[in-house]
């Protein structure tokens, strides 16, 4: 049920939307209340985590360190450290996972190159004992889009890699995940986003929907209350 606290979304860019992150919120319940930075919606500060259910940051083609061109970046860090420090559930996807590494103290760089393109992430030993993702099982099928990394906050776990990227996704705390794929497609997203990507690069239908549905049950375990952090014994 909702606790009249809305979950905030930011949301950068038309095509990258919430997708199955917002409708397994609505779904659950939850009040949702996008926050368009592309149209010039402003940031919320760090004081508005007080009213907010929980976060969640999406990605785009900027990046961290673009400040000048987009002030808002910095305005985001903010409100991502208090709504950690606050106990909000958060989650950042692609650009929001190094928006959240960045403001966790971690550092976001170059990678060797591009990684974009249906794909899938390994889980680490430490996965096996997180509550969203350890039910995933060895390998966690994903949409890849980025050319930068993070580095690890201090403090927090490591849950998947793949062979160019070793971070792709890490929890810090109990309910802090910052995934560098994405999970979040629906059929309307990939219809959204074909038209924006690279030369080459495709999104099958049925490579689509099997991340949909794998990509779901993550998402779901990651909004039901108190579903966060390590997994409880048998």
């Amino acid at each position: 049920m909702a606790s009249g606290k809305a979950w905030v979304v930011l949301q950068h860019v038309a095509h990258e939307e919430a997708g199955a992150i917002g409708e397994v919120l609505i779904a659950a319940g939850q009040v949702v209340s996008v926050v368009r930075v592309d149209r010039g919606d402003p940031v919320p500060g760090p004081a508005e985590v007080a009213d907010m259910a929980g976060l969640v940051v999406m990605g785009g083609p900027m990046g961290v360190h673009d400040d000048e061109a987009h002030p808002w970046l910095a305005h985001e860090r903010d409100l991502i450290a208090a709504a950690v420090a606050a106990a909000r559930p958060v989650l950042g996807v692609c650009l929001g996972a190094q928006q959240l590494a960045v403001a966790l103290g971690g550092e976001v760089t170059t990678g060797p190159e591009p990684e974009v393109g249906i794909g899938e992430v390994r889980l680490t030993r430490r996965a096996e004992d997180d509550a969203v993702f350890g039910p995933v099982g060895f390998t966690l099928p994903c949409m890849h889009w980025h050319g930068d990394t993070f580095s690890l906050p201090a403090g927090s776990v490591l849950l998947a890699r793949s062979e160019l990227y070793p971070h792709q996704a890490f929890r810090y705390g109990e309910r802090a995940y910052g995934l560098q794929f994405h999970v979040e497609i629906t059929r309307a997203v990939a219809a959204r986003w074909r038209p924006h990507l690279p030369p080459g690069v495709s999104m099958p239908a049925v490579d689509v929907a099997h991340i949909n549905a794998v990509g779901r049950g993550l998402i779901e375990r990651f909004v039901a209350p108190g579903h966060h952090g390590l997994r409880e014994g048998p």
